[in-house]
């Protein structure tokens, strides 16, 4: 999978991807991503990519312009599957949707800013508007993070055990039942018997009921 990223500040991005599970993923030749300045794509002598919006209201707009040119370039080298947005106002990330976005091969993030874009831009250049919830950010970058994180972790390959995402909380509606670890007796608190009885059968009834109980008491709206 390659993701291009379309920013203002692109240097805040190499201390998230230089590091753990994405930084694995690049360096197995799994994902590969591109981070570019938007800036660099303006036509005027200040390399500004904002201005008022019409009709008066407070605030500032990224143009069309400069985001339409930088589109049309980074297309000229691959085609793309998506071309998202992140957009307060989006279809909201959920694990079913990252699974499907980790299924493709070419993804374009455009992050937003100020005001947000000129809506040209979400009606001609953009295929898919993408929240991570529902409160707004300073920008678009922390979101644009979040989506590269849930996807890429899913790609085949990326994770030394595969079945572990497979038992993430959300992958089957349910949040994930409870975890325990070594020692087996801490302050007097003890990891559930049934845990340590080896019996599979006995285990896996155990987890599915913890996650159905879990999922009940936080997250009931899943159900």
């Amino acid at each position: 999978m390659h993701i291009d990223i379309i920013t203002l500040f692109p240097e805040i991005f190499p201390p998230i991807f230089n590091h753990s599970i994405l930084k694995r993923a690049e360096q197995k030749g799994i994902f590969s991503v591109q981070f570019h300045n938007l800036r660099d794509y303006s036509t005027n002598n200040y390399h500004s990519v904002d201005d008022y919006p019409y009709g008066g209201e407070a605030g500032m707009v990224m143009q069309i312009e400069p985001i339409y040119n930088c589109i049309e370039d980074l297309k000229q080298k691959r085609s793309y599957d998506e071309i998202i947005y992140t957009s307060p106002d989006g279809e909201l990330l959920d694990q079913k949707l990252s699974n499907s976005l980790s299924l493709m091969e070419n993804i374009c993030i455009l992050c937003g800013h100020y005001k947000g874009v000129d809506e040209r831009v979400r009606q001609n250049l953009i295929t898919r508007e993408i929240s991570i919830g529902n409160y707004v950010l300073s920008g678009g970058e922390l979101a644009s993070m979040v989506i590269c994180d849930s996807i890429v972790r899913l790609i085949p390959g990326v994770l030394s055990d595969e079945t572990s995402a497979l038992s993430d909380s959300f992958q089957d509606n349910l949040v994930s039942h409870p975890v325990y670890s070594r020692p087996q007796s801490f302050n007097g608190w003890e990891v559930p018997k049934v845990l340590l009885s080896g019996n599979d059968k006995l285990i896996k009834q155990w987890q599915e009921e913890e996650s159905l109980k879990r999922t009940k008491q936080r997250r009931p709206n899943l159900l």
